[in-house]
């Protein structure tokens, strides 16, 4: 069979890719190239270059490639942007999933992965978060994807389509230099940005309830996140094979929560830059502390994170500036 993975040539779909690929998985990819880079898709593997907004274009996709499963990762993830621009957000997220969805179930595909995040979450009251803590997003990102979340869940139901909703928490780090984070959203990629252009990172906020008063958040490895996947594609290929509609909600994280000045000062440490941050204003949809329980996916598919968040800083940064580190 074969699997459409949405977004699979931007950071994290391309880690994805080529878990699936490496594990003899035959796929193929769709992505609008806002963000993706054609030259992280491994030769030989289909590229279609288009929108999950365009229903006609799924519909071909679909047929022309025999797709049985797909893993949707393409979307919008920056928490400040969707602030300033929840139309577009909810557009591109959840309007986008509805097309893909109800593509899938015209093409009888039984098999369907949905990219999530731990801001559904928001600002959860608890020490470790677990799947079944309420949920209460911040921005309307995080709207965004809870609200995919029913939508894939219903989907499944009314379509016996088995299901899968995978709260990621915070990605970092690569598994090879091509398939490094080159965006500006996420915490690393930000203080190599500044560090790069001889300016001090930033800290948003410096007052939070945590004990150094800077946000804490749980990482995990890119290449982690990957294997995940693999193993929950396989757990739903089982399923649709016995006719199961079963669906899963699975955090991915490491149950380890490390502050934004920590994850600083290991930079400093792993670069041999001296760094003294800034600290300016919070940002807003920031919630002061989100670390998973990985309990739930480990007992599912016996699957835990194998890196540490060292691993995920020495790999973006030889990534970008050599084997320096």
């Amino acid at each position: 069979m074969t699997w459409l993975i949405t977004g699979g040539a931007g950071y994290i779909g391309s880690h994805v890719v080529r878990s699936m690929v490496e594990a003899d998985e035959r796929v193929v990819v769709v992505d609008d190239l806002s963000s993706g880079d054609t030259a992280r898709v491994p030769a030989g593997v289909p590229l279609e270059n288009g929108t999950v907004l365009d229903g006609a274009f799924l519909d071909r996709v679909l047929r022309d490639h025999g797709v049985r499963g797909i893993v949707h990762l393409a979307g919008k993830k920056a928490v400040g942007e969707s602030v300033e621009r929840p139309l577009f957000y909810y557009r591109e997220n959840v309007t986008g999933l509805e097309v893909l969805l109800r593509a899938a179930a015209d093409a009888g595909v039984r098999r369907f992965v949905f990219s999530s995040s731990a801001s559904v979450y928001g600002t959860p009251d608890a020490e470790i978060v677990t799947e079944d803590t309420p949920c209460a997003p911040l921005s309307p990102y995080g709207e965004t994807k809870l609200a995919g979340e029913w939508l894939v869940r219903a989907a499944g139901r009314a379509h016996g389509i088995a299901t899968a909703c995978l709260r990621y928490f915070n990605v970092a780090g690569t598994a090879t230099p091509g398939l490094a984070d080159t965006g500006v959203f996420n915490l690393l990629p930000m203080i190599f940005e500044r560090l790069d252009a001889g300016l001090p990172p930033r800290i948003f906020g410096d007052d939070y309830p945590t004990p150094d008063g800077t946000c804490v958040r749980d990482y995990v490895h890119v290449a982690d996140i990957a294997d995940a996947h693999l193993a929950v594609a396989r757990r739903l290929d089982t399923c649709a094979e016995a006719g199961e509609t079963r669906d899963l909600t699975l955090n991915i994280g490491r149950g380890e929560g490390v502050s934004v000045r920590e994850i600083i000062d290991l930079v400093a440490e792993v670069t041999g830059v001296e760094i003294t941050p800034e600290t300016v204003a919070r940002r807003a949809g920031d919630p002061a502390r989100v670390v998973a329980s990985p309990e739930r996916i480990s007992a599912e598919l016996g699957w835990k994170a194998r890196h540490d968040v060292r691993d995920m800083i020495v790999s973006a940064w030889r990534a970008g500036h050599g084997d320096h580190a």
